[in-house]
């Protein structure tokens, strides 16, 4: 087969994986065959890769001592060799329950099957034998099993505890084998399957539903999938089980490193499944930086050493539409209680931070600049909340408008009105005569009176104002608050030395640009200011994002130089947090992005906001993303203090971020260009 389409997942490390609940047929493993079978061929037609089935759903679970008949047990390994012989004209790998017998002992085991053959066999590890549970009264433990074979289908196939199952082919993948109670255990299967290098793990279970008990199965599979940096891939019993003494809820769900990537509805009455695909390469990634992962490779290996059984795996050519959520704002997610908890925490954050460094500095007073824009809104509003914290009025806030030669009316009455609904001691210093004076000195045009307006003209401004603020700390004994944040850092958008890019400490330097916009809006809504200022942020947050230094009838937009915040902190999320290639950054933004009518938005976000990106424009930004972020490591080198906001990482040489100032991007646009042609 070819290779995948740029918009097919295989090409970017993906693999489908899926899991499924048919509607069993009580002891008839020939109807569970066929039902199995028609899921499977659904899955096969959606681009699945491996699909999971329910423990024992060869039979039923709920069949009890029916269990321990040879003419069940016949017809099981009858029901495999179906299976099997179907499984030549399928691309899945498909992983079915059933009983199996070996030298006079029954097992609860999954049979692998794919391309035609049994791959092998995994007998369930630890047999539940409390309250409704009653396994040992069939089967045998399989722990300890390893190193044998059975003949199924014809074939002799690896049976025990100690195999994985390796897809190959353009996403290659390994893949680990537990079954139900497992997983509950102290020291699960998967565990070790993991270290050995299995990305995805699968178990197929049976777990009858109780109240609570659902919420539990999904914290277990969720704390797996996060500890072993994997997927977690989970299907129970549902439709058909027998409802003597329990009731069944189908409960299926994939878990990727924690988060919840599909589930369907429980108590479904008849078939049911669902897939997702699972970031083979992120798992990977994750585990290469999470050295305590490697350690424990290290210190815990397997007894017996794992036997990797191959298979190949072609993946569908052509177009494959990504099947998981992709935020398309990573700092701001789209639900609404986990962006509230998000804002709740990142501006508290911000606040201790503040607080402490200022009671470490046995200071009482902070210096700030308040341009009418967002960053320094959002600074000022942790200023006068840490002030609160620390039991200082205030008025220990000395905050300055310092207008330049395009402030505009509208952002200057916004900062004039802020600081008075913050209740700090406000003052004006207008930055316009010595900024002309330098200029003179300079010999600038400008100082000739000139209309030239470079580079020169622009730093000359944002380099007073920062200098009178640090004069004005010295002279009132007070802490210089900074306000520029991740966004303008990663894109070198910040004047260097005596600029915004320093300050004694920066509130804001772990806040993307997306993020610092919902941190305004969650303190306007929070009940903790009165309406006016709410109406005065809301109009903060309208205001198009400019550094206000060229004069001109023309709002100096600062997307248009540096691209649009919403793309750029993507791109920043996923290169610096998970090392992606541009390439495939290109492919989850396209995924994110394309289509403005598909996946939720942000609480909030204005419509106009709310637009799509095609490819050219989303591999544009990229490419000057790459170049101004390896172009200016050497102003995050030397960046003030403050504090680490959201997992997607911070920029501080002392923190997540390490690279050297003079280094090159030619590797990572040769990469894009090379791997996203259009």
């Amino acid at each position: 087969m070819g290779s995948p389409s740029f918009f097919s997942p295989y090409r970017h490390g993906f693999v489908r994986v899926a899991t499924a609940v048919p509607k069993v047929k009580l002891a008839d493993p020939a109807a569970n065959a066929q039902a199995i079978l028609a899921l499977a061929r659904e899955a096969h037609a959606a681009g699945v890769a491996v699909v999971v089935f329910p423990e024992l759903g060869l039979t039923g679970y709920t069949i009890d001592d029916l269990l321990q008949q040879e003419a069940l047990l016949d017809a099981v390994e009858a029901a495999i060799a179906t299976l099997t012989e179907a499984s030549a004209g399928l691309a899945p790998m498909i992983v079915v329950g059933g009983p199996l017998r070996d030298g006079g002992r029954l097992y609860n085991t999954a049979i692998v099957i794919q391309g035609g053959k049994v791959l092998g066999v995994v007998p369930k590890s630890f047999l539940p034998n409390y309250r409704e549970f009653y396994e040992r009264r069939w089967f045998t433990p399989g722990a300890g099993v390893t190193g044998k074979t059975l003949t199924l289908a014809g074939q002799v196939v690896p049976f025990g505890t100690d195999i994985l199952f390796r897809g190959e082919g353009v996403a290659p993948f390994t893949v680990g084998v537990e079954i139900c109670e497992d997983v509950w255990t102290p020291t699960p299967p998967s565990t070790a399957q993991a270290l050995a290098g299995a990305e995805i793990l699968l178990n197929l279970s049976a777990s009858n539903i109780t109240i609570g008990k659902s919420e539990t199965r999904r914290l277990l599979c969720a704390s797996q999938s996060s500890r072993m940096i994997a997927a977690y891939v989970y299907s129970a019993a549902g439709a058909g089980e027998s409802s003597t003494d329990l009731a069944w809820d189908g409960h299926v769900d994939i878990h990727e490193m924690g988060a919840l990537l599909a589930e369907t509805p429980r108590f479904s009455t008849g078939p049911a499944w669902t897939f997702a695909d699972v970031d083979v390469q992120r798992i990977r990634q994750e585990r290469m930086r999470v050295g305590s992962f490697g350690d424990a490779m290290a210190l815990t290996p397997p007894s017996t050493p794992f036997q990797i059984v191959p298979f190949a795996f072609d993946a569908p050519e052509g177009d494959l539409a990504l099947a998981r959520p992709i935020e398309r704002f990573p700092f701001t997610p789209s639900d609404p209680a986990k962006l509230r908890e998000n804002c709740y925490e990142a501006y508290n954050i911000q606040v201790q931070g503040l607080a402490r460094r200022l009671e470490a500095s046995g200071l009482k007073a902070l210096v700030i600049g308040i341009s009418g824009g967002l960053d320094s809104t959002q600074a000022l509003l942790v200023a006068a909340k840490a002030m609160d914290q620390l039991g200082l009025p205030r008025t220990n806030i000395l905050a300055y408008t310092l207008p330049g030669f395009a402030t505009s009316d509208r952002t200057k009455s916004n900062a004039w009105a802020l600081m008075r609904a913050m209740g700090v001691t406000a003052a004006e210093l207008d930055i316009r005569p010595a900024a002309t004076q330098m200029l003179k000195d300079l010999d600038h045009p400008f100082g000739r009176g000139e209309a030239v307006y470079d580079v020169t003209f622009e730093n000359v401004q944002a380099g007073l104002r920062t200098d009178y603020l640090f004069r004005l700390a010295n002279h009132n004994a007070a802490l210089v608050v900074g306000t520029g944040d991740l966004s303008e850092l990663a894109l070198g958008w910040c004047t260097y030395g005596v600029g915004d890019h320093m300050s004694h400490y920066n509130p804001n330097c772990g806040a993307a640009k997306t993020l610092i916009q919902h941190l305004i809006r969650f303190v306007a809504h929070s009940g903790d200011v009165d309406a006016e200022t709410t109406a005065l942020l809301e109009d903060i947050l309208a205001t198009e994002i400019s550094p206000e230094l060229v004069p001109g009838e023309a709002v100096q937009a600062t997307e248009s130089f540096v691209g649009p915040y919403a793309l750029q902190d993507f791109n920043l999320y996923y290169m610096t947090r998970y090392g992606m290639a541009p390439s495939k950054i290109a492919f989850l933004a396209w995924s994110a992005w394309h289509d403005a009518d598909q996946g939720g938005w942000p609480v909030g976000l204005p419509d106009n906001a709310r637009r799509a990106y095609d490819l050219p424009e989303i591999k544009r930004w990229l490419e000057l993303f790459l170049k101004r972020f390896f172009a200016n490591q050497f102003k995050r080198s030397a960046v003030p203090n403050g504090p680490k906001i959201s997992s997607g990482g911070a920029l501080s040489p002392r923190g997540d971020w390490r690279m050297p100032s003079d280094v090159t991007a030619e590797a990572w646009l040769a990469e894009l260009h090379a791997n996203v042609a259009i």
